[in-house]
């Protein structure tokens, strides 16, 4: 049974929180609640998140500065954070959300329908990748066992071939996503479809050198930065 993403909703405002939650239940994943900038960094320092949710303007800590304390991160670096404003200071601070490492920055009020889907994108990517670093640490355990028995690498063999083909839909599904940003032009999100990218060329030449015949680097994982 393949576990829940949790998404993290960070708002001073009990009433904003509560409208995200409306939007998203239909995502049915796990929705997480931090009223100020240091809440959501405590959460983070536990829990694994799909995507962040991230009001700008709060007291104290704002988005922004909270923003920088989730990038410096190594844990958190890559979740991907959409900021949410009430305010529209003009592209100056449309940048200044990008630069402090956004995927995407939406304007109050926003379409439902639109957050929901952008949402959606981050959190199907996180659960493709969940399952996909499982089903390799398993693969891995599996070699590193020692050489199988005809049916164990029977059962392998199919296993691959399962994962091979969970991978070509995810970089399917990168592929588009990378298309649309393109077509955004927004520096932060483009960066961040690139490093997807890099991690799924990483785990298919992983699975490649399982393959056999795949010479003397065959069995060995390669290791994902």
């Amino acid at each position: 049974m393949v576990q829940k993403a949790k998404i993290l909703l960070v708002d001073d405002r009990p009433e904003n929180l509560l409208a995200l939650e409306a939007i998203l239940s239909a995502l049915d994943q796990t929705l997480v609640r931090a009223s100020s900038g240091e809440e959501a960094l405590k959460a983070l320092l536990t829990d694994d998140f799909a995507v962040i949710l991230l009001d700008v303007q709060m007291p104290g800590m704002d988005g922004f500065e909270t923003a920088a304390h989730i990038k410096r991160r190594e844990r958190t670096r890559d979740i991907p954070i959409i900021f949410l404003t009430a305010i529209n200071h003009g592209p100056h601070h449309t940048f200044r959300g990008y630069a402090a490492g956004a995927v995407d920055y939406i304007s109050k009020p926003f379409d439902p329908w639109v957050l929901r889907a952008k949402v959606s994108v981050f959190v199907d990517l996180y659960m493709k990748n969940c399952q996909l670093r499982e089903q390799a640490s398993l693969l891995r355990l599996q070699l590193e066992g020692g050489q199988p028995a005809a049916g164990e690498a029977k059962e392998s063999a199919g296993l691959l071939a399962e994962l091979s083909a969970r991978l070509a839909a995810v970089e399917e599904q990168a592929e588009a996503l990378s298309k649309q940003l393109d077509e955004s032009a927004d520096a932060a999100a483009v960066a961040t479809a690139a490093h997807l990218e890099r991690k799924l060329t990483g785990l298919r030449r992983a699975l490649d050198a399982l393959e056999p015949g795949a010479g003397s680097g065959a069995g060995q994982v390669p290791s994902q930065n």
